[in-house]
């Protein structure tokens, strides 16, 4: 019993070392399915995202937290080195018409192509049948750093820089309780942080498209925070066969005052409602396959959702119909199979689409944020050391994808957006 509790008090300190390093270091996150991520342990970016069924590790509740009181006490640890090759090609000459909008022809990338994105799990057990646990892991990814005056043409005298910078930062403590031993709830209150920045938008407000221009566009990275929830059940339905499923209310926000000139409802920003359902089954004691629906209704937010025309004519940005990004809602489809192949040897691959959540119709604005990526192709290894250590290697392959269309204030141009991506995650788990 001394023993128990000497190394839960020592997982604790630890954890807590962790938690304030970590907090210091929110970096941009993986923009994936939109700006979701499309897996958040390392364990489970191997296996395409899904976990609604299959829980891994005590980061389980970013997922489905019913799945963490089937998880035994440990702490996770991992971080992902991650590289989003972005970049926007306009082709076609200026009409010249009054009132219209050009862009700079030509193909402009990119910069800023590597991010470091820390996640950190643990889980408690109360008893056989209940556990307390916490999950942090970040989210975002609308991130673009061109060093071109992508909207200043008519106007090469306003900044030369172009492109924002999305931060997201979850914490979810988490109760989990068995109701029969096969069957279980989960719950995991949610708390959020943001932290956004944009530049280069000034010629919206020059033009008088914006609410509040001094709120639009180059003011530093402002702060957002809230809360919401995730519940989740998880139950074994037939022998050798797992059901999970979980959702998420949407994050209700503080407004990012900063840029209350450009984004819908004088700055509101909150975070979508999203849901899950999976399946896992044990093929064999060796293999598992493993299956995730997810969707994200991007729609819930308006400042993601409305779109530019004609709202840009019609409403300024910043007001409760002011133009937005378009984005339509997204769901997600995930398949994995996990082979262990001795005591020491876990294998893992994975695979998900998604249609990405932009039209055709709203690629002037989302230049600054291109979040076409469709497929992800993923692959990963667990080495076990012993009975209480593990180290982990994923690498995700975002194939790459674009979305082309008219140039909505200038159609004599098109606008062609394209993005890649590649992803290597390390992770380290220590059971006490």
């Amino acid at each position: 019993m001394k023993k128990k509790i000497f190394q839960s008090f020592k997982a604790a300190m630890i954890f807590s070392f962790v938690v304030i390093i970590m907090l210091s270091f929110v970096a941009t996150a993986s923009a994936t399915n939109g700006y979701f991520s499309h897996g958040y342990s390392t364990k489970n970016k191997a296996l395409g995202g899904t976990g609604t069924a299959l829980p891994l590790d005590s980061l389980a509740a970013s997922t489905n937290p019913a799945g963490m009181v089937f998880m035994v006490d440990r702490i996770d640890l991992g971080v992902s080195f991650f590289n989003p090759n972005r970049e926007y090609t306009v082709s076609g000459t200026p009409s010249g018409a009054p009132g219209s909008f050009p862009l700079q022809t030509g193909t402009v990338e990119s910069d800023s192509n590597w991010f470091i994105v820390p996640s950190l799990g643990a889980n408690w057990k109360i008893n056989n049948d209940s556990s307390l646990g916490i999950s942090i892991f970040g989210n975002g990814g609308m991130n673009t750093d061109y060093d071109k005056a992508t909207f200043n043409y008519v106007n090469p005298a306003l900044p030369s820089e172009t492109g924002v910078d999305l931060m997201q930062l979850f914490i979810m403590p988490t109760y989990a309780r068995k109701i029969t031993p096969k069957h279980a709830f989960g719950i995991s209150p949610i708390l959020a942080y943001q932290a956004f920045e944009a530049k280069g938008l000034e010629i919206f407000g020059a033009l008088g498209f914006s609410n509040n221009a001094d709120k639009l566009t180059g003011n530093g990275h402002d702060n957002s925070y809230g809360y919401g929830a995730r519940i989740g059940y998880l139950g074994e339905v037939l022998p050798g066969l797992y059901l999970g499923a979980s959702y998420q209310t949407v994050l209700k926000m503080s407004r990012f005052k900063e840029y209350e000139g450009l984004f819908a409802e004088d700055g509101d920003f909150d975070i979508p409602q999203n849901w899950s359902i999976g399946l896992a089954y044990n093929v064999t004691p060796a293999i598992t396959v493993a299956a995730d629906v997810q969707k994200i209704y991007y729609s819930d937010v308006a400042s993601v959702n409305n779109p530019l025309m004609n709202n840009l004519m019609t409403s300024k940005l910043g007001k409760d119909s002011g133009a937005g990004f378009g984005w339509d809602d997204m769901t997600i489809y995930k398949v994995g199979v996990q082979w262990q192949s001795g005591p020491e040897w876990i294998w893992r691959a994975g695979y998900s689409y998604g249609e990405q959540p932009i039209p055709e119709s709203e690629v002037l604005f989302n230049i600054i944020a291109p979040g076409v990526i469709e497929q992800h192709v993923t692959a990963g290894v667990t080495k076990k050391m012993g009975d209480k250590q593990e180290l982990d290697l994923t690498v995700t392959r975002g194939l790459s994808n674009s979305v082309k269309g008219e140039n909505p204030l200038d159609p004599a141009q098109k606008i062609e957006l394209t993005m890649d991506q590649w992803e290597i995650s390390l992770g380290y788990a220590w059971k006490f």
